[in-house]
């Protein structure tokens, strides 16, 4: 099962298809821009003021660069600025449109971003962007402050839970027909909750997959048990992880 946002999990259900796997595409989230993006117009509107523009997911990088062109702008004004993106697959997102990204952390999550900012650059009185979730994690602000950086933070979208009854899936999750439910955020597992109960999400009659540390500490915490936690915090490392698990413990529908 993927659960992934249906506007991006492509890459995911194509990956384990090719490998043999019977996928069920069943989105707990969608990705809704927030009605009001001024303060993100006026951050663009100065952005040379800014020394660091970072951009921590897929989904900021697809609303900026929408609202960017809505509003009549081309993605070269990030040229004004320093730009990182804290996995590849962000930083591919922005490569698309053009945009040059200096700085990409070798592990993909908020800690290892402000390790790289802080190698790469003296932060103390350095202004940074961050366009991102309305609701995040504040490592990164908060470390890149501990540092000394004065840092915007500008919520330019939220992270909703996917509308439809959950009572069917959470039957099937019951039943022992899934072998496998993948999560590739915390809003994906919190959402995935939501939508089919705890009964079901914590019933253990099927493997939780995850692609990072922060989506498994978020699974812990809401009853689940992590089967499967990706060394590569992106979607070919959470296929890789899964491959291996699969591999290692020949492990079938029925044999949990």
């Amino acid at each position: 099962m993927v659960t992934r946002a249906r506007e991006q999990a492509g890459e995911l259900v194509r990956a384990l298809e090719e490998l043999g796997a019977e996928v069920v595409l069943a989105p707990t989230i969608r990705i809704e821009p927030l009605a009001d993006l001024e303060p993100l117009r006026r951050a663009l509107s100065r952005l040379a003021d800014y020394r660091w523009t970072v951009f921590t997911s897929q989904n900021t990088v697809h609303v900026v660069l929408e609202r960017v062109a809505g509003w009549g702008l081309a993605p070269h004004i990030f040229a004004q600025t320093r730009v990182a993106a804290i996995g590849p697959a962000t930083a591919d997102a922005l490569g698309a449109a053009g945009v040059r990204v200096e700085l990409v952390p070798a592990g993909y999550v908020a800690e290892s971003l402000v390790e790289a900012l802080a190698t790469q650059d003296s932060l103390g009185g350095a202004r940074i962007l961050i366009p991102r979730a309305a609701t995040a994690r504040d490592a990164l602000p908060a470390g890149l402050r501990a540092l000394g950086a004065q840092v915007d933070v500008i919520p330019v979208y939220e992270t909703v839970r996917e509308a439809g009854d959950g009572r069917a899936l959470a039957a099937e999750l019951l039943a022992g027909r899934l072998d496998a439910v993948t999560f590739t955020s915390s809003s994906t597992v919190r959402h995935f909750v939501e939508l089919v109960g705890r009964e079901a999400a914590g019933c253990g009659r099927f493997g939780t997959v995850t692609i990072g540390p922060v989506t498994a500490a978020t699974a812990r915490e809401l009853g689940l048990t992590v089967a499967v936690e990706a060394n590569e915090y992106t979607v070919p490392g959470l296929v890789a992880a899964l491959v291996r698990y699969y591999g290692e413990t020949g492990k079938v529908k029925g044999e949990r």
